[in-house]
């Protein structure tokens, strides 16, 4: 969370998923101030979720693109915009299509290959002086 919990990292991962590489591109997208979404684009280039590279060979412009770290969070947004379009919107503005149908985003553990439900979860602390209601 303290690498994309804020209220502009997501949103800026989202226009470079939508291949939006330019600052200008991002800036207007996400309506977020220049001097806010320049620190934001540094951090998450310093945190290793987007890199800056050329736009193409023949050109003197850098874009931000995702880095795997910053490709990995596509399940993250994939499942706010399917959240956002049934709870928050009356009309959803975006739907992700997938082939010729609606995405209809679900989990699936990738060593059984079934559906993930909570009442299936559990969790397991891996640091010590913990415990799932907190520190001991």
């Amino acid at each position: 969370m303290d690498l994309v919990g804020d209220r502009w990292s997501m949103l800026v991962v989202r226009e470079v998923f939508f291949g939006n590489h330019q600052f200008s591109q991002i800036a207007r997208n996400t309506g977020a101030p220049r001097d806010r979404l320049s620190v934001r684009l540094r951090s998450l280039v310093e945190a290793g979720v987007l890199e800056r590279r050329s736009v193409s060979e023949e050109s003197r412009h850098e874009g931000y693109y995702l880095t795997e770290a910053g490709k990995d969070l596509s399940h993250v947004l994939r499942a706010l915009l399917a959240w956002g379009n049934k709870w928050a919107v009356t009309t959803p503005p975006l739907r992700l299509a997938h082939h010729d149908h609606a995405l209809e985003p679900e989990s699936h553990c990738s060593t059984c290959g079934n559906t993930i439900e909570d009442t299936d979860l559990m969790g397991e602390m891996t640091v010590s002086g913990w415990d799932m209601s907190g520190r001991l």
